[in-house]
């Protein structure tokens, strides 16, 4: 399955971007809930293992916070890499939002 990797850098301190993480995480649930579907997310200390279903495909990766920025990793279904540049678009506005 073909990855992805985005990073996001931030001026927070890393207990700081961890905390909005969590917080995002959960008021993603309900923003996207019509479009994703099998939501779920692991944290362990700063970094947080996902997986979900859109549209029929399943995803699966990583989020991590790091002192200066934060990392998503994620094997996305070949189908996917059409829209990967939307994807990690999505991604570092929705990151530089939080963040910010």
């Amino acid at each position: 399955m073909p990855t992805l990797t985005v990073g996001v850098a931030h001026s927070l301190s890393q207990e700081e971007a961890t905390e909005r993480l969590k917080h995002e995480f959960h008021s993603a649930k309900d923003r996207y809930e019509k479009q994703v579907s099998d939501l779920e997310g692991e944290w362990d200390g700063h970094g947080m293992n996902f997986r979900f279903t859109t549209f029929g495909m399943k995803i699966a990766g990583t989020v991590t916070s790091e002192p200066s920025q934060v990392r998503v990793d994620a094997k996305l279904p070949l189908a996917a890499m059409v829209f990967r540049g939307a994807i990690e678009r999505q991604i570092r506005d929705e990151l530089g939002k939080v963040l910010a």
